[in-house]
């Protein structure tokens, strides 16, 4: 089922055997309430000559600032029927980001959630020169709300001018605008084609199609590029899509919609996890020592893989005593987790799997629409570690340094009004660079790290930190770090403990718990963390080994710029945030570790 444009996806639910179908839900007053195909599409429709009428042509910027809603999709697919441009942008940014998007791309309109989001922008849409308007989807004082765009779309009579727009629309022109943040500098806009984005959706719903699926949770931005992808294919497999808006109240979402899968991002899943296991160690006695058992069995598991007698045995038992208890908490019908956006941590991937949820991982860019190489639902579709095979129509290769390459038909357009970037990431012979490191493990792709990460030690050995993160953050102990060392004789590490976990074991060992400031230098406390390391050091090579290491009792968040809205490392501002406690670590400072 291939449709040329995005909104094409429409043409399914205009059907008569599909009027009634449930589309979406999303939760108003603590009650979900749905859309049906028909009012998908009839709301789409007013919607695009509500923006006709408003002045809104084929090429202009709008900027949408939304949570996770149906309205999303409405305003999504209304300007594309009409040829216009959405500029889906986070509502974590700054606001100098904020006004940097807004200029560039020359919005004539923003769309908003509600007021919150107003309050983000309020300063900096005076500076906005080709701003015509804000509409909010909830009621804003002082603004104009979206029911006024399908109040003029039921009044006007422009449907010839509707019809012709649509039908005129090319796969080849720009569908969206991706403003996506730099290491350095300001923002790109990547800009994507209904090409680009459907020949995704294409090799995506046949993967879908090997797990199929009849409701879904979408909890991940809909401005993020996976979710959207996600989007469209869940639109397009017919299944019904639940819109969680509040992140802080995910496991509530998941209970109450109980979905078959979700998108998330690793950070998610490792969260979910370590809140598991806290619960794991406050049970007692032989309770424990099973929940621990299963744990440790589940770290054995490799999907598709014929294991022996023996492990299918205790495989079996750890699913009846512990596992099978697990599936209450994500809604009772979870099977499938489709995870992306940065490395998820091998061993959460194999006791997920091992508990009866599959993980498929992927991996991907903006530039790139975002998939690249991403697991199936087959027998053999997944080696733990990596992030699958080519997606199929997508060519792959590693340069000499070991970059990866890729091309295909969901490579960018390029970047707005920078062809000189656009030149620097995509070579005469159509190669994206993508500037990650990885290699080739027969058809599966590894992921090792960025290639403007990987740092070398004055003894000149080169250090892929992502590498020894991720290992470290295997401790329960260790919420998140940052590894160092560019031009000094060894790594170190800046930790956040994870404090919540370091609460429960204080409660087990019997010792107090005084806060988070004090815990970073209670001597006990920073022995344990030690021991960690030191256990973690032994899996890596000795170059890579943390010799020291500093415990800091900040968070580290999107809000404040430490990370990425995928949750990843914003490693530059860390290094500038961090940067004297840095050098004292190779001052005599921190504390030390055994390599």
């Amino acid at each position: 089922m291939k449709n040329a444009r995005i909104f094409d996806i429409l043409d399914t639910f205009r059907k008569a055997d599909s009027a009634d179908k449930e589309i979406f839900a999303a939760r108003k007053n603590g009650e979900w309430q749905s859309v049906a195909a028909r009012q998908y599409v009839e709301t789409v429709d007013k919607l695009s000559l509500g923006f006709l009428e408003s002045g809104i042509k084929k090429g202009d910027r709008v900027a949408t600032i939304l949570k996770n809603c149906p309205e999303w999709n409405f305003i999504d697919m209304a300007l594309l029927q009409i040829g216009a441009i959405q500029v889906p942008i986070y509502p974590t940014i700054s606001d100098n980001n904020y006004q940097f998007i807004f200029n560039d791309a020359s919005v004539t309109y923003i769309i908003i959630s509600n007021d919150a989001f107003h309050q983000r922008i309020k300063d900096v849409v005076n500076e906005v020169t080709s701003l015509e308007g804000i509409f909010s989807i909830e009621k804003v004082d002082g603004l104009r709300h979206w029911t006024e765009l399908l109040e003029r779309g039921e009044k006007s009579d422009k449907q010839a001018e509707l019809d012709e727009l649509r039908n005129n629309i090319k796969a080849t022109e720009m569908a969206t605008l991706i403003y996506t943040s730099g290491t350095t500098g300001n923002p790109k806009g990547v800009m994507l084609s209904h090409r680009n984005i459907m020949s995704n959706a294409d090799a995506t719903i046949e993967i879908l199609s090997q797990n199929p699926v009849s409701r879904v949770l979408s909890f991940l931005p809909l401005c993020h590029v996976l979710e959207r992808i996600m989007n469209y294919t869940y639109q397009r497999f017919g299944a019904s899509i639940y819109y969680c808006d509040n992140l802080d109240q995910i496991g509530e979402y998941i209970r109450d919609s109980k979905p078959e899968m979700f998108t998330a991002v690793p950070r998610v899943l490792e969260k979910t996890y370590e809140k598991i296991v806290r619960k794991g160690r406050g049970l007692k006695g032989i309770k424990k020592a099973i929940f621990f058992w299963a744990i440790s069995v589940g770290e054995k598991y490799e999907p598709w893989q014929k294991a022996g007698l023996w492990y299918r045995l205790k495989l079996r038992i750890a699913r009846k005593l512990v596992f099978n208890k697990w599936h209450p908490a994500f809604g009772g019908r979870l099977n499938a987790i489709v995870s992306g956006g940065a490395s998820l941590q091998e061993r959460i991937a194999r006791v997920f799997w091992a508990a009866g949820f599959k993980i498929i991982e992927g991996y991907g860019l903006t530039e790139t629409s975002p998939v690249v190489a991403v697991s199936n639902f087959l027998p053999g579709g997944v080696k733990i570690g990596t992030v699958g095979p080519a997606l199929p129509g997508v060519e792959i290769k590693i340069a000499e340094d070991g970059e990866i390459l890729t091309k295909g038909p969901n490579v960018m357009l390029g970047y707005y009004k920078r062809q000189d970037l656009t030149d620097e990431i995509i070579d005469q012979d159509g190669w994206l660079h993508t500037g990650d490191i990885g290699r080739f493990e027969g058809k599966f792709l590894r992921i090792t790290d960025r290639k403007k990460e990987i740092f070398k030690t004055s003894g000149g050995k080169y250090i892929a930190p992502q590498q020894v993160e991720n290992k470290l953050k295997e401790s329960a102990f260790i919420e998140n770090v940052m590894v160092v060392g560019e031009g000094k004789n060894f790594a170190a590490a800046i930790i956040i403990p994870d404090f919540a976990h370091l609460e429960s074991w204080c409660k087990v060992k019997e010792r107090p718990f005084e806060g988070k400031e004090k815990s970073i230098k209670d001597p006990v406390i920073v022995n344990r963390i030690e021991r960690e390391i030191n256990e973690m050091n032994k899996k890596l090579d000795h170059t890579e080994r943390v010799k020291k290491f500093v415990l800091l009792a900040d968070s580290w968040n999107v809000e404040t710029g430490e990370l990425s809205p995928t949750m990843k490392l914003k490693r530059k501002f860390l290094m500038r945030k961090y940067a004297v406690l840095i050098e004292s670590l190779y001052l005599n400072g921190g504390f030390n570790a055994k390599v």
